[in-house]
C-alpha cells in the first residue's frame, strides 16, 4: 500500500513497484490530482479515504491486510499548503491513524518518509543523533511523525523505519520546481533567473531514493530506526546551473539575485549518510550531472511542459 501516490515521490514509488509485479493499493483523498497516475490507473487499486478519517483508514486496511506500507503522503511541503491545522491533522493525526491501523492488521513493514527539515539549520552535516530544531509548522509535524514511528515500533512486531529525505529531484516532480524549470529554460535559450548562487542543498536523484525505500526485506532488524537519505554532498545553485548548462549544451544568461531569497534558504544543508551506509550498505549511484542528464532525457520524452495545464 502506498499513500501520497498522486505526489512526486509516491508516484515514483508506485511505478518502481509495478516493475516488480507487485499488487498495489493506493490510499488517496477525494480531491487528489491524478495527472501523474493517468497511464497506470488500470494497474492499481485505489481507495478514496482521507488520512484524517481514522475509521475509514482502519476499514480499508482490515479489508486489504497489506504486507508493506510506504507512507509518502504529507501536507505542507509546498508554500501554498499553509493551513497549519490541516498540516497538523494530516501529518501527525493522519500518520497516527495509519500506523494504528497497520499495527492492528499486523502489517510486516511500514516505511515512513521523514524530512531533513526536522533538523532545522545546522552548521555541519546533519546526523541522526543531532538535536531536532524544526523551524516551521511543517517541520514540527514531520519530527512528531518520526517520533511516533519510533515509539510505536517498540510496541509492535511491525518493522517501522523512517527515512529523512533531503532534496529529491527527478521525473514526475512539479514542472515548476528548480530542476525542470532550469532544464526547460536552458533548452529554450531563456535567461535563468536565480537567487543567491551560494544557496545550498543536498540534492538526491529519485532513483537513488527508490533503491533503498523499497528494500523491505532489509528492514526487520532496524525497526524504530531513522536514516538520512541524501548524498553527503552539498551542491550550491551555482553547481546546479553549471550541471544543467553542460547537459543541455546551452549557455543561457544567468541573472543571480534576480529572485529574493526564500525564508528557508541557507548556505549549509548536507546529510551525514554514514549510518545508512553502515547499516543498509546503501550509497547513491547518481552524480548531480548524471541525475540532471536523466531528468533532461525524461523531459524530452514527456515534453518540457509536462504536467497539468
Amino acid at each position: 500500500m502506498v499513500t501520497g501516490a498522486s505526489g512526486f515521490i509516491g508516484n515514483c514509488v508506485v511505478r518502481r513497484l509495478l516493475q516488480e509485479d507487485c499488487k498495489i493499493h493506493l490510499l488517496l483523498r477525494a480531491e487528489a490530482n491524478m495527472w501523474r497516475l493517468q497511464d497506470i490507473l488500470d494497474r492499481v487499486t485505489i481507495h478514496r479515504v482521507d488520512l484524517r478519517d481514522g475509521s475509514g483508514i482502519r476499514a480499508v486496511l482490515e479489508k486489504i491486510g497489506p504486507n508493506a506500507i510506504l507512507h509518502a503522503a504529507t501536507h505542507g511541503a509546498y508554500e501554498w499548503q499553509s493551513d497549519a491545522r490541516r498540516i497538523l491533522e494530516t501529518n501527525v493525526l493522519g500518520s497516527y491513524n495509519l500506523l494504528e491501523a497497520a499495527l492492528a492488521v499486523h502489517t510486516k513493514v511500514f516505511v515512513n518518509t521523514g524530512s531533513s527539515s526536522e533538523y532545522g539549520y545546522k552548521s555541519q552535516p546533519m546526523s541522526e543523533t543531532d538535536r531536532l530544531e524544526p523551524n516551521s509548522i511543517y517541520a514540527v509535524t514531520k519530527a512528531a511523525q518520526t517520533h511516533l514511528c519510533s515509539l510505536l515500533a517498540k510496541k509492535s512486531v511491525t518493522s517501522i523505519v523512517t527515512f529523512r529525505l533531503f532534496s529529491v529531484y527527478g521525473p514526475w516532480e512539479e514542472s515548476t520546481r528548480l530542476f525542470p524549470t532550469l532544464i526547460r529554460r536552458a533548452r529554450a535559450g531563456l535567461p535563468l533567473e536565480m537567487s543567491s548562487p551560494d544557496t545550498a542543498r543536498d540534492f538526491i536523484y529519485i532513483d537513488d531514493v527508490l533503491d533503498i525505500l523499497l528494500a523491505f526485506d532489509r528492514f526487520s532488524e532496524f525497526s524504530g530506526e531513522i536514516f538520512n537519505l541524501g548524498t553527503s554532498i552539498q551542491y550550491t545553485l551555482r553547481d546546479v546551473v553549471k550541471a544543467v548548462q553542460q547537459v543541455v549544451g546551452c549557455q543561457s544568461e544567468v541573472h543571480w539575485e534576480a529572485l529574493p531569497p526564500r525564508k528557508w534558504d541557507t548556505n549549509k544543508w548536507q546529510a551525514d549518510v554514514s549510518k545508512i551506509g553502515t547499516c543498509l550498505s546503501w550509497s547513491p549511484r547518481y552524480s548531480l550531472a548524471e541525475g540532471v542528464r536523466q531528468m533532461a532525457k525524461w523531459m524530452e520524452e514527456h515534453g518540457d511542459d509536462y504536467g497539468p495545464n
